[in-house]
């Protein structure tokens, strides 16, 4: 590292228990990423190029969702926050600048909350800038002790606090800035003589003042900077107040929200202006909107995209690309790979997977349409099915520009359908049918006269 870079540590390998989860606690998701990802993608934000990622309890799991953009080390016992520290110390060897460590379930760390905190270090020269709060109810958080000139002299944690300790009101925020070779110079010298019998990471505080070096405290008055998740409803609660925040955004930049609180929108998410959300709209993952659409009520896209002045009404989008013009719904389905092209219409009750609809193509009502080509402007009348599965393999079915299949039609995959072809309604299609023929795949109507009378007739007799 460069001596004049600032790095970071995430201090993510505990279990949580009270989240009452096999899954790691730091991969519990808010709007649409994990915990962890908040505080590692607000660290990167505020330029800490590579964030340090101390993992434990399902580490391979942390490491597949985040990917290579940080570097991992392992905590294989948890023996408290000093000893989480003490793991990262081969990745942090000869930087010579500031290292900020946090915790991973601190999601509403923001980059401004970084910056702020390295600004305040940087101004002071001190070895170690704490953050604190102060609050009106500081129970169960470590207190920030000052001396007689003012200085923070250590941090008591609450279980260890005696009773005049327990009375000060400002409290440790768990975020912290070291002068790195200080940081790792003191780490391995620390003892675990405590009511937890754990290495606390405050303790190099302590070793610091009683070495005569300088402390700093940067008192923060943002809420978010005491906003820790230890179970279910912390997460819930902190995932409602991000949510609008990211609500906030997209309607400052010229997005019409209905009912923002039954509308939620993943931090990852593009919308474009004029773009209108009806209530109970759900956006995740990659999803891009376009302008001048109407998405909702009760949508839900995830990893999609869509164009321009396109409607999409109480359907589902999964991994799939929707055009300029489209209309889709209601209760539409669009699964991985639907292609959907300008102008066209997915309408009530229909599913399309591994699908390509050209431009203009219709399938209004009622229909399965997978692993198919539909050419522009075709018109799949309603129950029309492709039968791309015969058990063992996947199959596609080709229908040409312009082409007509009618209502209650069966396309057995492999087939192609011409262009401007016409498919009677009710056809069970076996074959390929040319460019503008027809194809009538059906019995022949047989009608008697007087037929129902005389069945009825005959079951009046058989019930007497």
């Amino acid at each position: 590292m460069q001596p004049t870079s600032i790095a970071g540590i995430i201090l993510a390998a505990g279990k949580g228990t009270r989240m009452k989860s096999e899954l790691p606690k730091g991969l519990h998701r808010m709007c649409g990423i994990p915990m962890v990802e908040h505080v590692a993608r607000a660290m990167k934000a505020a330029g800490i190029e590579r964030p340090i990622i101390v993992i434990g309890h399902g580490g391979e799991l942390i490491q597949d969702a985040l990917g290579d953009a940080y570097d991992y080390v392992w905590q294989r016992e948890q023996l408290g926050t000093g000893h989480a520290a003490l793991m990262a110390s081969p990745v942090l060897a000869g930087h010579n600048g500031p290292v900020i460590i946090a915790a991973g379930d601190t999601p509403m760390l923001q980059a401004s909350t970084f910056e702020g905190l390295i600004q305040a270090h940087t101004a002071s020269h001190a070895l170690v800038t704490l953050s604190s709060a102060v609050i009106a109810d500081p129970k169960g958080y470590g207190r920030i002790v000052r001396g007689p000139n003012g200085d923070p002299v250590k941090i008591v944690e609450d279980k260890d606090c005696n009773p005049d300790e327990k009375l000060i009101d400002e409290i440790n925020v768990a975020l912290y800035c070291f002068d790195c070779p200080t940081l790792l110079r003191i780490l391995p010298t620390l003892s675990n003589s405590n009511a937890q019998g754990e290495y606390y990471l405050t303790d190099v505080i302590d070793s610091v003042q009683k070495e005569g070096g300088k402390l700093t405290a940067k008192v923060f008055d943002d809420p978010d900077v005491i906003v820790g998740v230890n179970d279910r409803w912390q997460l819930a609660l902190a995932a409602k107040e991000m949510n609008r925040r990211i609500l906030k955004k997209h309607a400052v930049n010229g997005v019409t929200l209905m009912d923002i609180d039954s509308i939620s929108v993943g931090i990852d998410v593009e919308i474009g202006g004029d773009t209108v959300l009806e209530a109970g709209t759900i956006l995740v993952g990659k999803t891009k909107i376009g302008s001048a659409c109407v998405i909702g009520p009760n949508t839900k896209i995830e990893n999609s995209t869509v164009g321009n002045e396109t409607s999409v009404v109480s359907s589902y989008i999964d991994q799939a690309i929707v055009g300029n013009k489209v209309w889709i719904g209601p209760y539409a389905h669009l699964r991985p790979k639907a292609n959907i092209g300008d102008k066209a219409k997915i309408g009530n009750f229909v599913e399309v997977k591994n699908s390509t609809f050209g431009v203009g193509a219709k399938a209004n009502h009622l229909a399965y349409i997978g692993d198919a080509t539909v050419g522009s402007e075709a018109n799949l009348g309603a129950g029309t099915i492709t039968c791309n599965y015969d058990g063992y393999n996947k199959s596609r079915t080709q229908i040409g520009e312009k082409a007509f299949v009618g209502s209650n039609s069966t396309l057995v995959a492999p087939i192609t359908i011409g262009d401007g072809a016409f498919v009677a309604a009710g056809s069970v299609i076996t074959e390929d049918v040319p460019s503008d023929g027809g194809a009538f795949g059906r019995a022949r109507q047989v009608t008697k006269e007087g037929w129902a009378a005389s069945r009825r007739g005959a079951i009046k007799s058989a019930n007497h």
